[in-house]
């Protein structure tokens, strides 16, 4: 865990993080087409095939997009331009567990350096595959754009859960900003 100076830092990064970004869902372009661009499951970004390994421009590029039903878009006043998503837009790499105000935080840092605290605005939410019981584990972003919460974050947050028993089962809860999100089954 941090010290107290630099969680503090984190909350005031996952505020800033929220606030100067595009306002892309005012923007109705005319010019509307598709692009080769994709989205890996890491959340690479690549173009016609190759890796984007300029992470300033992933960083720009993350601040202009757009999620229209099953469609990401990235938009500007001018054009609109359809790129491929594998599973979501962004990755939480990082959480840290901030403890005070009141309320213990989640604060997650995602592959294009954005900070979120999981809660009302911002939910964890887990899809389980009926055939293998594997879970998916995302964290809401921001308008309709979700994070993979990668393995080893995921890890850590059931570390931290808490059981609790309901019926014959008992199910694995985890507490952000005043918001209990269930993990998993037991």
């Amino acid at each position: 865990m941090a010290k107290t100076d630099e969680l503090i830092a984190l909350l005031e990064k996952a505020e800033k993080d929220e606030q100067g970004l595009p306002p892309v869902h005012q923007w109705h372009p005319e010019r509307e087409d598709d692009i080769d661009m994709r989205i890996d499951r890491e959340g690479q970004w690549f173009y016609q095939g190759s890796m984007i390994e300029r992470h300033r421009m992933v960083k720009l590029f993350s601040t202009i997009l757009l999620r229209e039903g099953d469609d990401y878009f990235l938009v500007t006043p001018v054009e609109k331009l359809r790129i491929q998503v594998e599973v979501a837009p962004f990755v939480a790499t990082q959480v840290e567990f901030v403890s005070g105000d009141g309320a213990d935080k989640l604060v997650f840092t995602t592959n294009v350096d954005s900070h979120v605290v999981a809660g009302e605005r911002h939910p964890i939410r887990v899809e389980t595959d009926p055939a293998s019981g594997e879970p998916t584990p995302y964290l809401h972003v921001r308008d309709n754009l979700e994070a993979l919460i990668s393995r080893n974050v995921f890890y850590q947050l059931v570390e931290w859960a808490r059981q609790e028993k309901q019926g014959e089962s008992s199910r694995l809860l985890i507490d952000s900003d005043g918001v209990s999100f269930e993990l998993g089954r037991l």
